[in-house]
């Protein structure tokens, strides 16, 4: 598999099976416990995210899902980057890079003033490349989610 070989899809219906799998995979595989805000988008990711203004990406190869993400409208009129998640067998073709890519420019296009993103300090690969994309640290934030010890943002 080449990094050609994938494209990054907006979320079709057809995509909630692997939308919740490829999430709670990684979730898993991390030692974490779905939480009840992981409950909420994996389970409802139309009414969760989408009619909320948001948007999710998908990245297939094939039209198998190998990858995806999430932007969430939030109240500032920022969007936070969720739930990102690549298949053991795609990394290494900078489908995470490309993920961002497609969640900045659907938050420049709405005229978003930044990114937001929570995350674990475990997850030391995820925070390199966030940090490469440009994101920087906050000081602790609000959050629902127990495991979350990281806050980040880009401003755009």
């Amino acid at each position: 598999m080449s990094a050609a070989d994938v494209t990054i899809e907006h979320y079709r219906a057809d995509h909630a099976g692997a939308w919740r799998s490829l999430n709670e995979d990684w979730l898993i595989a991390g030692g974490y416990a779905l939480e009840a805000k992981d409950q909420l988008v994996l389970g409802d990711p139309r009414g969760a995210i989408l009619d909320k203004g948001g948007f999710i990406f998908i990245a297939e190869r094939g039209g198998e899902p190998v990858g995806c993400c999430s932007l969430m409208a939030m109240a500032d009129g920022g969007y936070e980057v969720g739930k990102m998640a690549v298949t053991e067998a795609a990394r290494g073709l900078n489908l995470g890079w490309r993920l961002l890519e497609a969640c900045e420019a659907e938050a420049r296009a709405a005229g978003a003033p930044r990114l937001y993103l929570e995350t674990n300090r475990a997850q030391t690969h995820a925070i390199a490349l966030y940090r490469r994309f440009g994101f920087v640290d906050l000081p602790p934030q609000p959050t629902p989610y127990a495991r979350c010890d990281v806050w980040m943002e880009k401003r755009l």
